[in-house]
């Protein structure tokens, strides 16, 4: 539930090669790319390659993903997805100007496609763009040919987070699990944000779904046991208390237990 990082803008990609000028549309409304049948036998290719490297790279493999995302970019070099998993990846090396200029470009072969708008949406968003970001990642969440609105939600939500905006954020976060009752980050994030507004009936309830979808983290926990001990649930608070130390000994959500760092 850690929080991701990012951006910068420039028109260099990998390897010192530079990237082609593409004309920018910016109003049309796609189905992303990577749903899209291969057509040929290189577009094939380039999409097992991006396919290969989105795997490794979900395992913090970077540098095994972005060579996968070269050699698509070798068999098809106007495969949009190649580039976006090269600005994810650049992304989160904190090396923001590539990672922007291959956002960018990915934008210009594929200016509709939501999953770009998504990744790149929240590439501005956390590298202090957030008005683009929010504009980019509405236009992701309302495209009818996206399936996993529920990202770009929670990504606006944490976008809102970042301006300190509650109460947008809230809405966002709301949306998300609408749109997916298992977004165990939206779900975190609200039973935090009801929590600090003191309706901590409420967050318990936010709280309870994260942690039916799927195993608690030291922040769960953490904020599991302000719940209970603002509620007077000594009880639950005591067993919130056993699963941190537990689970999490060496957390810092455990330490600020140990030095009573309830607020």
């Amino acid at each position: 539930m850690r929080n991701w990082l990012v951006l910068g803008v420039l028109a260099l990609v990998l390897g010192g090669c530079a990237v082609p000028m593409v004309p920018a549309d910016t109003g049309r409304l796609e189905r992303p790319v990577s749903d899209q049948p291969a057509a040929t036998d290189a577009r094939r290719k380039a999409k097992v390659h991006v396919e290969l490297g989105q795997a490794y790279f979900q395992v913090g493999k970077y540098g095994v993903a972005l060579d996968e995302a070269k050699a698509a970019v070798q068999y098809d070099s106007g495969y949009a997805p190649a580039y976006q998993l090269m600005g994810l990846v650049h992304m989160f090396l904190q090396e923001n100007q590539i990672a922007a200029s291959n956002f960018e470009y990915a934008m210009r072969l594929a200016p509709g496609d939501p999953e770009i708008m998504n990744s790149y949406g929240w590439f501005l968003c956390s590298s202090g763009k957030e008005s683009a970001g929010l504009e980019l990642l509405g236009r992701a969440a309302r495209n009818p040919y996206y399936q996993t609105p529920t990202r770009a939600y929670a990504n606006a939500g944490l976008c809102q987070l970042r301006l300190r905006n509650d109460a947008a954020a809230e809405a966002q976060f709301l949306r998300a699990v609408e749109a997916d009752g298992g977004n165990i980050q939206a779900s975190f994030h609200l039973a935090d944000i009801t929590y600090r507004r003191g309706a901590y009936e409420a967050a318990k309830r936010y709280l309870a779904v994260l942690h039916q979808g799927g195993e608690p983290t030291a922040e769960s926990l953490w904020l599991a046991i302000r719940i209970e001990r603002r509620l007077g649930n000594r009880t639950a608070e005591t067993s919130y208390v056993q699963q941190l130390r537990r689970r999490f000994p060496e957390s810092p959500e455990y330490q600020a237990f140990l030095q009573g760092q309830y607020q």
